[in-house]
């Protein structure tokens, strides 16, 4: 797991929290931060995942 998997899931249970909390709180402004925050974080992680497979096709391929 790379720096970017780690963050992305960090800021989607981040996000996930503050969704949460504004939706038992009523704060509509906090929910809607929330949803922005687990939005960014599983695009980080979608770009940690890709740098992943990137690094393992050039480590495979640099074995042939």
């Amino acid at each position: 797991m790379n720096d970017k998997q780690t963050r992305g899931a960090f800021d989607q249970v981040k996000g996930e929290a503050k969704k949460q909390f504004g939706k038992m709180t009523d704060n509509e402004s906090m929910e809607a931060e929330g949803r922005l925050d687990k939005g960014k974080g599983m695009l980080k992680e979608t770009a940690g995942d890709l740098k992943e497979d990137v690094s393992r096709a050039f480590n495979d391929a640099s074995r042939d």
